[in-house]
């Protein structure tokens, strides 16, 4: 294991066990890694750099509990980098080709109103799908907003099976919605 990686790693074990310094420290020493990221991947665009530095920040602290302390943490971290990257440069291409209509905006309105009920239903169907086991940390954790910690006080299990309940429940939405097929193939 390379010192950065080890060094990430050390302060995620950290933090996630309540120390605030190394908390602070692991957010401090990955926004100069974030930099470098995206520096080499938006060359000509520093401050949207520094700006998915921040969204990467964010996301990293509102998803750390499911990082599992037996995994790498720097590909992770990657990981989230990588959308984050990418859910700019589209919104970047869709600002620079898609002028806005010129009606009043009520249309938008009642279309996205209308995408977010058909994505509710949808959702709802999917999860229905699922065990107990996995549907429900899914859907206090990531749906409700519960901590973990919260999520096993309500459902009666350990933290670490709400962990596993999340992980394993998101490759079986995965599967599910890739027709049975594994996502890395």
């Amino acid at each position: 294991m390379d010192t950065v990686e080890a060094k990430f790693k050390a302060l995620m074990i950290e933090a996630q066990r309540g120390d605030a310094a190394a908390y602070q420290a692991l957010l401090l020493a990955l926004s100069g890694h974030l930099r470098a990221f995206f520096r080499r991947r938006l060359s000509g665009d520093p401050d949207s750099g520094e700006d998915l530095v921040q969204e990467t920040l964010i996301a990293v602290h509102n998803q750390r509990h499911t990082w599992l302390p037996e995994e790498p943490f720097t590909p992770w971290v990657h990981a989230i980098a990588k959308y984050k990257l990418i859910d700019h440069l589209r919104r970047d291409t869709r600002r620079a080709e898609d002028p806005l209509p010129e009606d009043d905006g009520h249309a938008l309105v009642e279309d996205s109103l209308h995408d977010a009920a058909t994505a509710r239903r949808d959702l709802g169907r999917l999860l229905a799908e699922l065990p107990p086991r996995f549907r429900l940390p899914i859907e206090q954790v990531k749906l409700e907003g519960l901590s973990v910690e919260e999520a096993a006080a309500r459902t009666g299990m350990s933290a670490s099976a709400v962990k596993i309940g999340i992980h394993r429940g998101m490759k079986a939405l995965a599967r599910s919605l890739l027709g049975g097929r594994d996502e890395h193939r």
